[in-house]
């Protein structure tokens, strides 16, 4: 395996893994905190519902691999 697909290959695991435990903190600590109930609770993920995490997660693990790429000069996205 070349160094850039072993590159490749770290940026997507981190930033998949960046973007749950991401959404994981938001819907547990953010949600509650800017709810305007003040008995709220945290929420877990199966209230939360797995599609909505799933929708949730997706977009803070692009964010998170665009930053990546761009340190990591792997060239995910083109230029």
């Amino acid at each position: 395996m070349s160094s850039l697909r072993v590159r490749r290959f770290v940026v997507w695991m981190v930033s998949i893994a960046l973007g749950v435990v991401t959404s994981l903190l938001v819907i547990t600590f953010f949600l509650p905190a800017v709810s305007p109930s003040p008995n709220a609770q945290a929420v877990s993920v199966l209230e939360y519902g797995y599609q909505y995490f799933l929708w949730t997660a997706l977009p803070l693990s692009l964010m998170f691999m665009t930053i990546l790429d761009h340190f990591m000069d792997t060239s995910i996205w083109p230029d």
